[in-house]
């Protein structure tokens, strides 16, 4: 039961984080975008509204200029019922004031005889005709009235609440805002689309994965290349990589049966000689003696073969520290002829050496030499009598080139490539004549590409093989 929400959580996440992204990335903006539109809406109906209220304010003026109307009361009746009837009609409020800034008329009638001391009545006394928006969203607009010899003698203030500003706005943002709620459904329904678009193949790429990881090497992504894609790369790395998982699992039980295979050999020569020693009565010592012999014999080869497997995992797992230095590659190759010459010279095979240059490169002298000695034991060990082994020592001026070259019975092309996987043998029957435990030329291998270099052969069957080294002169960047 608990399995599920553990493998649901991951995609789950994804999802909500897509659709999270999504959201900030476009709903975010609409809401933004509709929020600055309904206020430039609104400032726009102020706008018009002041103007238009500035403009009833000045004909108002006008009009009790005319009249005298703060000069002669007896005129004011008239005036206010045309005032009254205009106030009524717009629905705003109209007062009249003084230049002393005290209310002559109030349409609303709360007012006269107060003092009005706003900034807009000083404006307007001032010759500076306004109109603005109040906190409480009420606009006052102010015009003067002008009196004898041109003197303000008062203002005429409009107050207008803009309720039909705010009923158009309220409409309009309602509108809007259902408009944007269609947008947002839509905009989600699409952002869960096309997160499952994304998220269903990592998905996928996952339980796939997973599986590998239980020890199924040969399940594979499906690839839709209609479109090159990340997530098409994505399931092509994932396929690279369980092919080389399926090759390492190929190679590791390869490995296992060969190991299984080595080992067995001499233990069950062991088995047979102790075995033949315990059911034979009245046994002379000198038969004790060579079958104790050949019993040490096969302990040995089985001591090489665990020492060799030894170093091979070492030198993979790089526990064994290169000691680079430089190093006189001709004395270096010069010391290998000089221990090689008599196994040579009991099978009749003739060694060459062939020094194009003095050369010194950063080496670690030690393995290095047994890699090559390893190299040049095998040429010789497979080239028949009357051969002929060369090395071959030459550089430019970023590496050393080491050939080996032999004419002895070469390799068939087809298995050239895989000459330095470990136990792998070209003849099954070669290895038990020549000896060795057929991990010479992995550790070789694996020697070579810890110097940064790299090995390369040439061979064909009975005209012989040559193999070519380049290790760089320079080691840039130490090892440990």
């Amino acid at each position: 039961m608990n399995k599920n929400p553990e493998k649901k959580a991951p995609f789950l996440s994804l999802r909500w984080i897509l659709l999270t992204a999504y959201a900030v990335a476009g709903i975010i903006p609409l809401l933004l975008l509709a929020s600055t539109m309904l206020h430039s809406v609104q400032g726009y109906f102020v706008e018009e509204r002041k103007k238009e209220l500035l403009s009833q304010a000045n004909v108002i003026s006008g009009q009790l200029t005319t009249s005298n109307f703060l000069l002669h009361e007896e005129n004011r009746s008239d005036m206010e019922e045309v005032i009254l009837e205009t106030s009524q009609s717009e629905d705003y409020r109209v007062l009249v004031l003084d230049s002393s800034c005290v209310v002559v008329y109030d349409t609303g009638y709360e007012d006269v005889g107060k003092t009005y001391l706003l900034p807009e009545v000083v404006q307007a006394l001032e010759d500076k005709d306004t109109a603005k928006k109040q906190e409480d969203g009420t606009v006052y607009a102010a015009a003067s009235v002008m009196g004898l010899s041109n003197q303000r003698s008062g203002v005429v203030l409009i107050v207008d609440g803009m309720k039909d500003v705010q009923d158009i706005v309220g409409d309009i943002g309602q509108e809007a805002y259902l408009l944007l709620a269609c947008i947002v459904a839509v905009l989600f329904i699409i952002m869960v689309v096309v997160s499952k678009v994304f998220t269903e193949p990592v998905k996928n790429l996952i339980g796939i994965i997973k599986e590998m990881s239980e020890g199924h090497f040969e399940r594979r992504a499906k690839v839709e290349q209609k479109m090159h894609t990340e997530l098409v790369d994505l399931a092509l790395a994932c396929n690279q990589m369980a092919d080389q998982l399926e090759k390492v699992e190929s190679s590791r039980q390869q490995f296992v049966s060969n190991v299984s295979h080595e080992l067995k050999t001499p233990l069950s020569s062991v088995k047979v000689l102790s075995e033949s020693i315990l059911l034979m009565e009245d046994v002379p010592k000198e038969m004790y003696v060579e079958f104790l012999h050949d019993i040490n014999s096969e302990v040995d080869r089985m001591t090489a073969i665990i020492n060799d497997l030894l170093t091979l995992v070492k030198l993979d797992q790089k526990e064994i520290p290169l000691n680079f230095q430089e190093t006189d590659m001709n004395q270096l190759l010069a010391g290998i002829i000089k221990r090689l010459q008599p196994l040579a010279d009991a099978k009749g095979v003739t060694l060459e050496t062939e020094y194009l240059k003095e050369i010194t490169a950063d080496a670690d002298e030690m393995k290095l030499s047994l890699a090559i000695s390893n190299l040049v034991d095998n040429a010789i060990k497979y080239t028949p009598e009357s051969g002929t082994v060369k090395i071959t020592l030459d550089s430019d001026h970023q590496h050393a080139f080491i050939t080996v070259a032999d004419t002895g019975i070469g390799i068939p092309e087809d298995e050239v490539n895989r000459i330095f996987e470990r136990f792998y043998r070209v003849d099954k029957t070669r290895d038990r004549e020549t000896g060795g435990t057929g991990l010479g030329l992995s550790i070789t291998h694996a020697t070579i590409m810890m110097h940064k270099g790299s090995i390369k052969v040439n061979s064909k069957e009975e005209e012989g093989t040559t193999i070519l080294v380049r290790i760089p002169l320079k080691q840039s960047v130490a090892q440990s």
